[in-house]
């Protein structure tokens, strides 16, 4: 068989073919037919890939450093490849989802791979899948699964050194899984999502991710509570691997200093730090010459004993100081300064990820600087997929004392006919409002609950709906006085378009100014628009949703979808 057969098509081709594998008829009826058997759909994924003209021992060429968790992992894949990437070794890495362009999903050396490499193989990929068609294997993989085939093919065929390689969901059955012999697998901190497929508690969930761990290949976790963290020290005895508990941030800065990460947040410590030890077991996997030696520091004593070893702490070389400095991740703990309005961005959707994207938001949003005047109006944009109790999440929020909450769609326009890569066929514009418009409810009726003052910080007067600079300490604080049921009116927007051009007033040099013509119907937006236009300094917090951020970005950076 010939290498591939491009046909006469472009990119944009691809990209609207990629999207009808979102809702393939024949797909649909399999996963109904597999989901009394999980199993099910590790064959089917390892027919598809074997129809494409691979075989799964081929996979093992990759030199694939796997990795899952609730959260993030995503994060985690970031640092460990940009610590490889910094040793002159050719990366590939793979993860999910993407936020501007779908190319980003697979990367070489840390950028996503061109037009041109994507148009040559997804057009192989997808020609040979059509020719290997019969009775028994008339359908194509589902949009994940495909992608997921798609990359190993690039990687292999570019000559990638290793290939990083994000679990897309839970980690027994996920396409992803069909790898046999990574060279080491990580886990990131678990929590409670995804729960109709993975299940409803931490223990359930903790068996989905253990379910990545191959004999004879280290696993390492960061930390655990104490019941998931055994049952993740059970699965790597049922599955005859070494499991390591990775230490704290703290142990590997008492040789060198504080590090200095490329993504801000506390939340990343651990992330960095699982990057480290997953970077170093595969550099001594491999017998890699002339990297630096790894000098171990030994434990403190308190740190023996436990049910999970401690891998050990290691004076870092330069590369791996570098590689975490380096590390870009759009869309997590993000900030953008577009003049007076500064946009915080975070694909938090998780109970625990907002609690920490919170935390992160006060910090940045406090660290700025205050506008002599004291005008600030602080702003959340937010919407949630999925089966995500969003109550729970607008709950946390809710501290954050926002003067607006904006909740929207994930499309970026009400209609994406020019946007292919961010369609997605199987949520309705109608049912993604209904959802936009019940978070609205749920904001108004928390708000209405809360009742009481926040005690992060004494509340300074506020005059005209404006937070005004405290006399007596002479800098401003974001926190409102007593309770006001509608202290932080909700408005929904049709799209992220409008929904950002209300908040920037026609200040953000990216964004139109919002159209007379289209005045929202809430009495607040008016008012809104006026202190928003007047506010010296505006916050806004986007959040909820990977995709949502992924929307934002498309339009507050147009580069990046060039």
């Amino acid at each position: 068989m010939a290498l591939f057969r491009l046909p006469r098509a472009s990119f944009q081709d691809a990209i609207r073919m990629l999207n009808t594998l979102q809702t393939n008829a024949s797909y649909l009826e399999q996963v109904k037919r597999e989901r009394g058997d999980p199993q099910a759909q590790l064959e089917a994924m390892q027919g598809f890939l074997e129809r494409s003209g691979l075989k799964v021992e081929d996979l093992d060429r990759l030199n694939i450093i796997h990795v899952t968790g609730t959260k993030g992992k995503g994060s985690a894949c970031a640092f460990t490849e940009c610590i490889l990437r910094n040793y002159g070794l050719k990366t590939g890495f793979y993860s999910s989802p993407h936020l501007v362009q779908v190319r980003e999903r697979i990367r070489i050396n840390g950028q996503p791979i061109s037009k041109d490499l994507f148009n040559k193989y997804f057009w192989l990929v997808y020609n040979r899948l059509e020719e290997t068609k019969d009775p028994a294997h008339s359908s194509m993989p589902a949009y994940f699964r495909f992608l997921t085939i798609m990359a190993f093919h690039v990687f292999l065929q570019e000559k990638v050194d290793l290939a990083v390689v994000e679990v897309g969901i839970g980690g027994t059955y996920d396409c992803t899984n069909i790898v046999r012999a990574p060279v080491v697998c990580g886990v990131s901190s678990l929590g409670i999502d995804h729960t109709s497929i993975l299940g409803d508690t931490m223990e359930k969930i903790a068996w989905q991710k253990g379910g990545i761990f191959k004999p004879g290949v280290p696993a390492i976790t960061v930390a655990q509570p104490e019941r998931p963290l055994e049952v993740l020290r059970e699965r790597a005895q049922e599955r005859n691997c070494s499991l390591y508990l990775c230490p704290e941030l703290d142990d590997f800065e008492e040789g060198c200093g504080a590090l200095e990460l490329g993504l801000a947040g506390a939340h990343q410590r651990s992330n960095a730090a699982l990057a480290l030890q997953l970077a170093r077991t595969w550099l001594q996997r491999r017998g890699c010459q002339g990297l630096g030696e790894l000098k171990e520091v030994p434990p403190s004593s308190e740190l023996l004993g436990r049910p999970v070893p401690l891998a050990p702490a290691f004076r870092l070389p330069d590369a791996m100081i570098q590689g975490l400095r380096d590390t870009e991740w759009l869309g997590r703990t993000q900030v953008l300064s577009h003049g007076p309005v500064t946009w915080y961005l975070d694909g938090a959707h998780t109970t625990s990820s907002i609690q920490a994207c919170v935390r992160w938001f006060r910090q940045a949003a406090l660290s700025q600087d205050k506008p002599h005047d004291g005008s600030e109006v602080r702003v959340l944009l937010f919407n949630a997929t999925g089966d995500r109790d969003t109550a729970a999440l607008l709950k946390l929020l809710v501290s954050c004392h926002f003067d607006y909450a904006v909740f929207c769609p994930n499309f970026t326009e009400v209609s994406l006919a020019n946007n292919a890569d961010q369609q997605n066929f199987n949520v309705t514009l109608e049912n993604a409002l209904t959802r936009c418009l019940e978070n609205q409810q749920t904001w108004t009726r928390l708000l209405e609950e809360k009742g009481g003052q926040d005690p992060w910080l004494p509340s300074p007067p506020r005059v005209g709906g404006l937070l005004q600079p405290t006399p007596a300490r002479g800098s401003l604080l974001l926190v409102p006085p007593a309770p006001r049921p509608l202290n932080s009116p909700a408005l929904v927007f049709p799209c992220l378009a409008q929904a950002l051009r209300w908040v920037a007033q026609g200040r953000d040099p990216h964004l139109a100014a919002p159209v007379a013509s289209g005045a929202h119907p809430h009495p607040a937006a008016s008012s809104g628009a006026v202190l928003l236009r007047e506010a010296a300094a505006v916050h806004v917090l986007v959040t909820g949703s990977l995709h949502l951020v992924g929307g934002a970005l498309r339009l507050l950076v147009p580069a990046l979808s060039q």
